[in-house]
């Protein structure tokens, strides 16, 4: 039995055609045992079909209204789409701070496990009318991402508009290429990968390859492919050859630390010496105060931080200090610290609760 995740942005789920092909391809895996998420983007496009608009709009009240007017059409849609191929849909709407604070996430995970016990198929989206920041998670990639963390995925497909990842943009270069596989990511850094999107989309190909990124780090494969070929998802699922296969990365990280990496947003940043870079980049510890430098932001105990190195990334982590208290300690050893802040531990931050870059 496998587990696949099937992403749709707005310009696929707004495609009739494209949603009922993927309900097909459900219902196939689906007979065949197979667990399968969706995660669809759609609700503002579906709003603004319905109200005759033919562009996204620009403020937050605009976007939160259409998508008030749309999410349930669309959910309707794949829910009779689902039925009447024998497959039972469940609607389960996530806004970006369910996944960035832990109980949240370890309560949107036992949902999503649930009901793929029960033989029901998750059709996941944005919560957009109670978000209360920017409509964030570039049309659901970054959320199709963990949503496969989450349910432990053994693929991603995410479906687009183009066969794939290109050298450069083949809408504007005839001698774009497709990248048929990337074991590395770094193996895209002279691509010319765009941020461009549809008129009712917020993604583009760029938020794509970070999300296949993301689930790479989690152990799980992502196919980038086309939506419009219903062929092209088949193949992908099949492990054919088809769009752009990213491969996973080595072991899995812990749910912790993939929260912490690519969830949890940081409150302050923590600039420490080349010494304490070097004992947190290869040796596994925790940081300590005495190889603090700088303290930057006002961040809580139990706060996402940065830390830093002479302005280079070197991971994150969650504060064991205020920002005021570690600012007192700063380059102390620990018997000073001991001294200045009796009740104080002596990690700045633990190393089961840190995380690389």
């Amino acid at each position: 039995m496998a587990r696949y995740v099937i992403k749709l942005g707005s310009a696929m789920a707004s495609q009739d055609a494209v949603l009922a092909a993927v309900c097909d391809e459900v219902a196939r895996r689906r007979a065949a045992g197979d667990d399968v998420v969706i995660v669809s983007s759609g609700a503002i496009a579906r709003g603004l079909l319905v109200l005759d608009r033919p562009s996204r709009p620009n403020t937050i009240d605009e976007l939160q209204a259409a998508s008030a007017v749309g999410q349930g059409k669309l959910f309707r849609l794949w829910d009779e789409t689902l039925a009447s191929r024998g497959v039972t849909g469940a609607q389960v709407l996530l806004t970006s701070f369910d996944l960035s604070v832990r109980e949240h996430y370890l309560n949107a995970r036992r949902t999503l496990q649930t009901l793929l016990s029960w033989d029901i198929v998750p059709v996941v989206n944005e919560n957009d009318t109670t978000a209360t920041e920017e409509i964030s998670f570039s049309d659901n990639d970054f959320l199709a991402a963990q949503v496969a963390i989450l349910v432990g995925a053994d693929l991603m497909a995410v479906l687009t508009d183009t066969d794939g990842v290109y050298t450069a943009d083949p809408r504007r270069d005839p001698d774009a290429r497709l990248v048929p596989e990337v074991r590395d990511m770094a193996e895209l850094d002279a691509l010319q990968i765009g941020h461009n999107a549809g008129p009712m989309g917020t993604g583009g190909m760029r938020s794509k390859v970070v999300a296949a990124e993301i689930a790479a780090a989690g152990g799980i494969e992502t196919v980038i492919c086309s939506g419009i070929r219903p062929e092209a998802l088949t193949r992908a699922l099949d492990g054919e050859p088809e769009g752009t296969r990213f491969r996973a990365g080595g072991a899995r990280y812990s749910s912790f630390k993939l929260w912490l990496k690519y969830a949890r947003p940081s409150q302050g940043t923590i600039r420490v010496d080349a010494g304490a870079a070097q004992a947190l980049r290869h040796g596994g510890t925790s940081l300590l105060p005495v190889g603090v430098v700088g303290v930057e932001g006002d961040f809580d105990v139990g706060d996402a931080v940065d830390v830093t190195v002479d302005g280079e990334p070197v991971g994150k982590g969650i504060a064991s200090y205020t920002a005021a208290e570690l600012r007192q300690v700063a380059g102390l050893k620990s018997s000073e610290v001991r001294e200045r802040l009796p009740r104080a531990g002596e990690e700045a931050i633990h190393r089961d609760h840190f995380v690389l870059a």
